[in-house]
């Protein structure tokens, strides 16, 4: 179905996406695969992430994909920072003496001389702004086709909301696919529209959970009892599934045979976890000696630096690298 809506806005007539379901379901699991798929197309992609944290944050989703389209770096003086958003808009085609001043502002990087900004009212700035940032994207889709994905929109703040709602009015005449990713408590503030399709993830039947299973054991079978459980445990979620699923595998229940999983022993009651928390903390604990790694970062939030891990850490470099390449080989950490 993305494949078609995707061809559609190729062709000038843009569409809007929006896949919603629970926690774990696979919204971005969905969303990553479909932007794999697109590599070979011709394309722009423009990446949103909304935040817990930042549900009061005025577009918060788009400063930050501003700053990483303009390869923004931690060291950057303003000058440096303000060269780079010039370069990012010229390559995009905006007219920069227009935005510029405005963008320069919502980054909040100091006024220069070459780009002063205008005296405006509170409420005109923000126009200005929602309307510099809606002509970055009429000029983008204008040079190709983008898909424009917008990760967790059940924690959009209210300007990104009301910029969302300008964009999803305007798309059906720009080659832009709108893919949003949210949970079910998210309120569409827009109409009925025809180019607006609403997809909601359900979770997995028996067969397929049975597929990620084998996918996880690299093909290997598992016992029957150990399967029932895992699919009863994580009752269709497919990231309970594949979480579940190596925390047995890492366990120490089951052993190779004959290139298939066997229990050398019968299973303990309370072998397999009951919860995706308890689950990721058994995986936690037999990775004893990087564990603390992985807390510092926990504590710092979902992402976190190199370097301010390795500050609060204090361990050599050595030891912080063999640590997070023993996380990031569990997928306890991406």
């Amino acid at each position: 179905m993305l494949s078609r809506r995707w061809h559609e806005a190729t062709q000038g007539e843009g569409r809007v996406v929006v896949l919603t379901g629970e926690p774990g379901i696979g919204k971005s699991h969905i969303a990553l695969s479909f932007q794999e798929r697109l590599q070979v197309e011709p394309h722009i992609r423009l990446r949103y992430y909304c935040s817990a944290h930042h549900t009061n944050s005025a577009l918060f989703p788009f400063i930050g994909q501003l700053e990483r389209a303009a390869r923004f770096e931690r060291g950057d003086a303003p000058a440096e920072k303000l060269a780079k958003l010039e370069a990012l808009l010229i390559q995009s085609g905006v007219n920069a003496v227009h935005s510029m001043p405005i963008l320069a502002n919502l980054l909040s990087l100091p006024p220069s001389d070459r780009y002063p900004l205008p005296e405006l009212s509170p409420q005109k700035r923000k126009e200005a702004t929602l309307a510099a940032l809606m002509a970055q994207l009429e000029d983008l889709s204008a040079r190709q086709p983008v898909l424009m994905v917008f990760e967790d929109a059940h924690w959009i703040d209210p300007t990104s909301l009301e910029l969302l709602a300008i964009i999803v009015e305007r798309l059906p005449q720009l080659r832009v696919l709108l893919l949003i990713t949210a949970r079910p408590e998210f309120a569409q503030p827009w109409p009925g529209h025809a180019h607006v399709t609403t997809l909601p993830l359900t979770r997995l039947n028996r067969r397929v959970g049975s597929a990620i299973i084998k996918r996880i054991a690299a093909g290997k079978t598992l016992p029957e009892e150990v399967m029932n459980q895992i699919l009863a445990r994580t009752d269709g979620v497919p990231l309970f599934v594949e979480e579940l699923t190596k925390t047995v595998l890492e366990g120490g229940l089951l052993q190779v045979r004959d290139g298939h999983y066997v229990l050398d022993r019968p299973l303990p009651a309370l072998a397999i976890p009951t919860t995706l928390h308890a689950c990721l903390m058994a995986r936690l604990d037999r990775l004893a000696p990087v564990r603390e790694v992985a807390q510092i970062g926990a504590v710092v939030g979902r992402e976190f630096s190199y370097e301010l891990l390795s500050v609060v850490a204090g361990l050599p470099k050595k030891k912080l690298d063999e640590a997070l390449a023993q996380l990031v080989e569990s997928e306890l950490v991406f």
